[in-house]
């Protein structure tokens, strides 16, 4: 538990010291996502003329309707022509049909807009996910689950608002700015200069503290990953948590951890109240700029409170969008660190992946098939660091072979090689002639089962999870479990084979699990056969019924039996010895307690521990 939590501060270190890359090259990197939906958004772009138009408008019927109440001279003369009643309706008529059109707009554009976010994110979610399942076992290794649980969730969601309320947002809010800006200086220039020339040092200070705000969001989200890491650590060893009563140790582990996110998440709050702050003082000095510098043109009769009135409105048309345009980006600001992350996930290389051209393996029962060899092959997980060294044997077609040795010997390395999980450092495998790399990862699986001493069971029923997706009838399914002599079993079951499982089928014993890991195998027909230590978790009666079970299965195929109690596999045709990662032996049962080796001294030991 300590290793995880451990691995996974390295990888925020690791990715705090990544160099950040800009903006405009991660927005080309989500481009394309958006392209499909193009025609919806163009929609939405055009709606941002007639809604500019209508919001630079009102202020100016607003002002109008006060110099008509006024009869000041700047009043239109068709509303002078029509008398102070008709004038009246006239622009209270224009007005509502303004806002009535503008907010009509506003919820047609709101609302394709939040579509198409939520299409975007839906795309770039299943994209993640299909990639994450393609990375190497090597991946999974050294990242926290918890990691990628944020990645494929918080962060996609954070990407997904920068179109759902940022993009077309910003270009709406800056569109905004722009009619308002052309109409203020149509109707008095000087007052409208005064207004663009606050824009300049509120633009450097928004920046600022924009850039700044991407910082602490990016430090928040790692801070939320390595959260949601030891949370899923915790409740995955909730058993071990219990049993060593690390609840208090834990517990003050994970204050601590989100004690740490909420000081980075503070530090953005921080950042964002600053942008909103900012631009509700300058928008306060505008308004007063403008109340001072048109009340004194008032007084010399150079301006009608008309167009005073036209201004201040203006100046809350302009700087309102402002601050939309501010929040925007803030949110905009959140979706880049989330591209930035998903983007280090994306890059992850797939190291395994099929040839340009695969070969097949033969199929059939024409011929003997099932051959293994290992030449000279050398794997290390980590650099120099050795697990197995030189290994060269090789399995006939239809031999039992079991690898046996210490712990760390590197039984389960050459398992994990032979269903290329991991890529040898050096050397190669290769299956009737051909090498692993050659085939296909889909075939290459088909032909090898495996069947682990931890049976690994998903949410579903006893039918799913035996299928595994694959089209395999009822009718299939049960005529393997006969033959397996696993029916009684699954037929004992609430509703059989249509018996819900709980996540990792919590609901059954760890000998049940490892009986549909049995039917699992079987059903694809494997010619290869791996047994990691299969029966160790069932009783004596049914690891009986199993074995029959499995002598019919390994008629003609090949198997590799990983054994850790040596009494099983006295009847296999070949033993190999590891150690150190070192074939050190090989022969028969007999043949090997003969030459008094490593093989004797293990079987010797374990026979003693049974005595006692």
């Amino acid at each position: 538990m300590a290793n995880a939590t451990l691995s996974a501060s390295e990888e925020s270190r690791h990715e705090s010291r990544r160099p950040r890359t800009s903006d405009w090259r991660l927005f080309l990197r989500i481009v394309p996502y958006a392209r499909p939906y193009g025609r919806s958004l163009l929609f939405s772009a055009f709606l941002l003329i007639p809604l500019s138009v209508a919001s630079a408008v009102q202020p100016v019927l607003i002002g109008q309707a006060i110099s008509l109440l006024r009869n000041e001279p700047t009043t239109y003369g068709l509303l002078r022509d029509v008398g102070l009643s008709n004038g009246l309706i006239l622009l209270s008529v224009l007005l509502s049909v303004t806002v009535v059109f503008r907010f009509g707009l506003q919820s047609i554009q709101g609302y394709q807009v939040a579509k198409v976010g939520q299409q975007i994110t839906t795309d770039i979610r299943n994209d993640l996910f299909r990639h994450v399942l393609s990375l190497a076992a090597q991946f999974f290794d050294k990242t926290p689950v918890g990691r990628l649980i944020t990645r494929l969730t918080s962060d996609v969601e954070s990407l997904g608002d920068v179109f759902a309320t940022g993009a077309i947002g910003i270009v709406s809010d800056l569109f905004s700015i722009v009619v308002v800006v052309i109409a203020m200086f149509a109707l008095q220039w000087d007052l409208a200069l005064l207004l663009v020339l606050l824009l300049v040092p509120i633009s450097a200070l928004i920046w600022y503290f924009q850039l700044e705000f991407r910082k602490a969001n990016y430090k928040s989200r790692d801070e939320l990953s390595s959260l949601n890491s030891t949370l899923q650590e915790n409740l995955s060893g909730i058993g071990v948590v219990q049993i060593f009563r690390r609840e208090r140790f834990n517990s003050e582990l994970f204050r601590n951890n989100n004690l740490r996110y909420v000081q980075a998440v503070d530090r953005t709050i921080f950042f964002d109240s600053a942008v909103s702050a900012t631009l509700e003082w300058i928008g306060f000095i505008a308004i007063a700029g403008i109340l001072w510098l048109g009340g004194s043109r008032i007084l010399n009769q150079t301006l009608t409170f008309g167009t005073l009135s036209t201004f201040i409105l203006f100046a809350q048309r302009l700087f309102n969008p402002l601050q939309q345009l501010a929040e925007k980006f803030t949110s905009i600001q959140s979706g880049f660190t989330a591209v930035e992350r998903i983007n280090n996930l994306l890059d992850q290389t797939v190291d395994i992946r099929d040839a340009l051209t695969t070969q097949q393996l033969p199929v059939g029962d024409a011929a003997p098939v099932g051959q293994v060899v290992f030449e000279d092959v050398w794997f290390a997980y980590k650099d120099d660091d050795y697990i197995l060294k030189g290994l060269n044997f090789a399995i006939q077609p239809g031999e039992k072979v079991a690898i046996v040795g210490p712990t760390g010997a590197g039984k389960s390395s050459i398992i994990r090689l032979l269903c290329r999980l991991y890529e040898t450092t050096q050397g190669s495998i290769t299956i009737d002639g051909i090498n692993v790399k050659a085939v296909s990862q889909a075939d290459l699986r088909q032909y090898i089962g495996v069947i682990l001493q931890d049976g690994f069971l998903f949410a579903g029923d006893v039918q799913s999870n035996i299928s595994l997706g694959e089209s395999y009838t009822l009718e299939q399914i049960q005529a393997i479990a006969v033959q397996m002599n696993i029916a009684p079993f699954i037929e004992a079951l609430p509703e059989g084979y249509s018996t819900l499982l709980r996540e990792r089928g919590t609901n059954l014993s760890a000998g049940q699990k490892q009986l549909l890991a049995f039917a699992r195998a079987a059903i694809r027909n494997p010619r290869i056969l791996v047994l990691d230590e299969a029966t160790a978790n069932l009783d004596v009666g049914t690891e009986a019924l199993i074995q029959d079970a499995l002598e019919r299965l390994l008629v003609n195929r090949t198997a590799i039996i990983i054994a850790h109690r040596l009494s099983t596999i006295r009847n296999v045709d070949r033993i190999l010895v590891l150690r150190h990662g070192e074939l050190v032996e090989s022969g028969s049962h007999e043949e090997l307690m003969a030459q008094e080796g490593v093989y004797a001294s293990l079987y010797r030991l374990q026979m003693m521990g049974q005595a006692f």
